[in-house]
């Protein structure tokens, strides 16, 4: 019990409330969920506490994806209010986020090294980055996919979403916005898809990584629950304030700013990999 404890001392608690505050923010803001930005934050954090770094950046990954199942709730229902999530897309996407997750989490997850994942996470977060960046304009015609094709797309949002620990939208608003669903509509319903990726993947973590001997005490799987706890308890408070910012921002501003924080982090994860 002490040495559980000792996980709960002031310095550790505030630095997880401060990043739980920060990501819920963003979660309501871009629809991301928090991940990107706790799952280096995280790999820091555990790797100063003795977690050797293949099992941190593990643990990174698992923990922040089941975070996003108590911000996901707080941000959609601010967007909901709004009217700004396309709810029939929601319910396509669902049964591929599903599929993803669960072959994410539950498979290749547990087989892959923790530098491989860093990398992984680096790449899909810089071609995210630049294609908000790019800005380029999608053809006026194109249109969402049928439900089989947006269920497609949901099993590779929700497999990609498992490898990097993120709600998805790093994936799915830059498809939407692609397939012309207004940049509001694609944060506030990559909000809601949130849920279901992380379910389907915090299960898969929790069953990957059941047999592996905990880093530290307080895990179940890959998932470090004391950490969960503390960050969900704040996230689930600011994720409304960031949801409220986002329909105050016009379209160019939250483009900007979802680029260049996907650019920073995407830049340290890949450092944590080669390092």
């Amino acid at each position: 019990m002490p040495q559980f404890l000792s996980l709960l001392d002031p310095t550790l608690v505030l630095e997880l409330l401060l990043l739980g505050c920060v990501t819920g923010f963003l979660a309501g803001l871009l629809g991301i969920g928090g991940g990107m930005l706790m799952v280096p934050f995280l790999t820091m954090i555990f790797s100063g506490r003795g977690v050797a770094p293949g099992m941190a950046v593990k643990m990174a990954i698992a923990t922040s994806m089941a975070t996003i199942l108590f911000t996901s709730i707080s941000s959609v229902r601010a967007h909901h209010k709004r009217g700004a999530v396309h709810w029939h897309l929601v319910k396509q996407f669902a049964p591929g986020l599903v599929l993803g997750g669960l072959l994410a989490g539950a498979g290749v997850f547990a087989v892959l090294k923790g530098h491989w994942l860093a990398l992984v996470f680096a790449a899909f977060v810089g071609f995210s980055a630049t294609q908000m960046l790019r800005n380029k304009k999608p053809k006026p015609s194109r249109q969402m996919p049928g439900p089989v094709g947006t269920a497609a797309a949901g099993t590779g949002i929700g497999f990609l979403s498992g490898l990097v620990g993120a709600g998805g939208a790093f994936v799915s608003v830059p498809f939407m916005t692609w397939c012309n669903v207004p940049m509001h509509n694609a944060v506030a319903t990559s909000s809601a898809l949130g849920f279901p990726i992380a379910l389907a993947n915090t299960v898969g973590y929790i069953v990957a990584g059941w047999g592996v001997a905990s880093a530290l005490p307080g895990t179940l799987g890959y998932v470090m629950v004391p950490a969960l706890v503390v960050i969900a308890a704040a996230s689930v408070f600011t994720a409304p304030l960031g949801a409220r910012t986002a329909h105050a921002m016009d379209v160019a501003q939250l483009k900007r700013v979802f680029a260049i924080l996907l650019y920073g982090l995407a830049s340290y994860m890949a450092w944590r990999a080669f390092a």
